[in-house]
């Protein structure tokens, strides 16, 4: 089984950029998408099911063109679950997940706290979200939470650590919840096979960050440990460039 998760940054606009080509090659069972910014009736549906996913689910922001997850599948999910119930999270259309015999996949955009009210904000979800999630994975142990986290979670994990150490996204707070987060009973799949540095999934627009590597990794496949003898290999797709972030992929057994 193969999911790839994927910031795209408006679908529409990576439409553009020759996402259904790549995706066809790239070829996973699932892909996780964030920051769709559209509604479903604003999507080429045709175009994504002749790509060979026949079942889509969208999630999208009562805020048009904001925010907004997907998940296409070439397999039929027993269990389609939109959002967590927790009416300001989703009014802003951030989680999705699929249920399928033997495992279980989100599709999870965090919010950026990009002022003091957005991070404010910010800090309200990870703290409902992380008492959603320790509740959710009683019931779906085996659970795959893949999305923009918006969180580099050590030093390894960022281009400039020193320089970022106040700046959200690299926040002591923000880490220390990641790292609770994942202390709390999930794998980081991409460390679980990679210790290397230089590894990221986010690169500003400015100061030609992509091309010089000046980037964050902020984009995860998290999975609950009873899944780990499961895993098979997770890799970061740089090469994929239809959006600031790249894709990432999980595969397990």
């Amino acid at each position: 089984m193969k999911i790839i998760s994927y910031n795209v940054n408006g679908i529409r606009a990576a439409f553009t950029k020759g996402f259904l080509d790549w995706l066809q090659q790239a070829d996973p069972d699932i892909i996780c998408l964030q920051e769709t910014k559209a509604n479903q009736d604003q999507v080429d549906i045709a175009a994504i099911e002749a790509a060979g996913y026949p079942y889509h689910y969208w999630f999208s922001a009562q805020k048009k063109g904001y925010s907004g997850v997907a998940i296409l599948s070439k397999h039929k999910p027993l269990n389609v679950v939109y959002g967590t119930g927790i009416d300001y999270m989703d009014a802003e259309g951030r989680n999705l997940r699929l249920d399928f015999e033997n495992f279980s996949v989100m599709s999870l955009y965090l919010p950026s706290g990009t002022n003091s009210e957005r991070l404010g904000y910010k800090f309200q979800y990870m703290d409902d979200f992380y008492d959603y999630i320790n509740n959710l994975k009683t019931e779906v142990p085996n659970l795959i939470v893949c999305g923009d986290y918006n969180i580099c979670h050590e030093a390894i994990d960022i281009h400039d650590p020193v320089r970022n150490k106040k700046v959200s996204g690299f926040l002591p707070e923000e880490r220390v919840w990641l790292d609770g987060f994942i202390n709390n009973g999930f794998i980081d799949s991409f460390r679980y096979f990679n210790k290397e540095p230089h590894n990221y999934s986010w690169w500003s627009y400015r100061a030609n960050a992509r091309n010089n590597n000046k980037g964050w990794r902020i984009d995860y496949c998290m999975v609950t440990e009873p899944m780990k003898d499961r895993l098979t290999r997770a890799l970061i797709l740089p090469e994929a460039k239809h959006s600031d972030h790249c894709p990432i992929v999980i595969e397990f057994e």
